[in-house]
């Protein structure tokens, strides 16, 4: 059964759209070209970043909620990367991983914002 919590937040939605999408693209690495380092580290990146932002929901103060914040920016730096290497790779149809990539770039620049708009009400 799903929580209803992410409606109110499209950017917690767009991260949990987000790791449906890389829970299917590690399946692909895993099952068509037999990578499986490549997948996990794709899949615990990819997956974190919405993991942390539910974390945040509940943090115990204002440095905890932006740390969590940073936490979810750095794991969306990660899954950047690997998907850059995924996609040098040509172990992703080009489509897949360019949509991956674009989708992973806004939640980056949503996260920056988000930091930042924290940050400067401290």
């Amino acid at each position: 059964m799903e929580s209803g919590e992410n409606r109110n937040d499209p950017l917690r939605e767009r991260s949990l759209d987000f790791a449906v999408q890389i829970v299917a693209a590690a399946r692909h690495l895993r099952e068509k070209h037999r990578e499986f380092s490549l997948a996990d580290q794709l899949l615990r990146s990819g997956t974190s970043i919405g993991a942390n932002l539910s974390e945040a929901v509940y943090a115990a103060s204002r440095p905890d909620f932006l740390n969590k914040n940073k936490i979810a920016l750095k794991e969306c730096s990660e899954t950047l990367y690997w998907l850059t290497l995924v996609r040098r790779c040509g172990l992703l149809p080009e489509e897949t991983a360019q949509s991956l990539w674009s989708t992973c770039d806004h939640l980056r620049r949503m996260l920056v914002s988000v930091c930042k708009t924290i940050e400067s009400r401290k």
